[in-house]
């Protein structure tokens, strides 16, 4: 059975899960990269080093975002995200985005990409690190969600 998932369903499989996919464009090209993230309802929290991934979102804004749950090929869940880059500067806001993202991500193991950076933890402040190996702290503003889901069972 094929379905469409509600938009608590949609929220309780976002807050689930740390991991998705961001699609981005630049007008040339379509990249796709998996990301660790958290889920506020509002924004996906996401931190990144420089790259293609942020040069390309920097330069088009309009994201796709996409985290599945997926059991076997008749057992699924997966909710797409479209919405818009915004890098987060403020410190303030930067400090409490990154906390939150922390929060979530702190007792998973991770892999090297996905190690969050010595910045994340309070007592580091981003003036100690060189402006090459900050992150990239950003949100995307959600302008729309939907939610598909098929079960066997």
């Amino acid at each position: 059975m094929l379905g469409t998932l509600s938009q608590r369903e949609i929220d309780e499989l976002l807050s689930r899960n740390v991991t998705g996919r961001i699609g981005c464009h630049d007008g040339d090209r379509v990249y796709v990269v998996p990301v660790s993230y958290a889920y506020n309802e509002k924004y996906i929290i996401v931190h990144s080093r420089e790259g293609l991934k942020i040069s390309m979102m920097r330069r088009n804004p309009k994201v796709c975002f996409e985290v599945d749950e997926i059991y076997d090929a008749g057992n699924w869940k997966s909710v797409i995200a479209q919405g818009s880059y915004e890098e987060i500067t403020d410190e303030r806001e930067r400090y409490y985005a990154m906390k939150f993202l922390v929060s979530r991500l702190k007792h998973l193991k991770v892999s090297e990409t996905a190690r969050l950076p010595q910045v994340a933890h309070e007592s580091a402040g981003d003036e100690d690190v060189p402006v090459e190996l900050r992150p990239v702290i950003y949100r995307i503003r959600l302008d729309e969600l939907t939610g598909r889901y098929e079960s066997s069972i």
